[in-house]
């Protein structure tokens, strides 16, 4: 039961700071590319690899700490659903190269964000 209250808390809070981050990123740099989702989600994917180490490796016995932050926090920031909604919409607006672009660079980025956050926090 803990760890099911620990991922909601986790996931209203994630979902906050997703909505404030990324309206900060779109504030910045406009509407005309989903800017916002891929920072978020590049930003995500960077935590996720190094606390999921940190946690998992460095911090024994934290289960509710874990749900807290990688399933809830984390997975609620995190955007797929809205990177996928996204694209799907340049798509239909006829701006294939900026779909494409999206794909590459929030797969690309967010596998490597995530492997730095894994090698960055093997190295502590």
């Amino acid at each position: 039961m803990n760890q099911m209250f620990a991922i909601a808390g986790g996931g209203a809070l994630g979902a906050l700071l997703r909505f404030w981050v990324s309206g900060w990123v779109y504030a910045v740099a406009g509407r005309g590319f989903p800017y916002g989702t891929l920072v978020v989600n590049v930003a995500g994917s960077l935590a996720m690899g190094f606390l999921y180490i940190w946690l998992l490796e460095r911090v024994a016995g934290a289960v509710a700490w874990r749900a807290f932050v990688l399933i809830g926090l984390l997975g609620a920031f995190t955007t797929f659903s809205t990177f996928s909604l996204e694209t799907l919409n340049l798509i239909e607006a006829g701006q294939l190269a900026r779909a494409l672009l999206n794909m590459l660079l929030s797969v690309t980025l967010c596998v490597a964000a995530a492997a730095l956050g894994v090698l960055l926090a093997r190295q502590i």
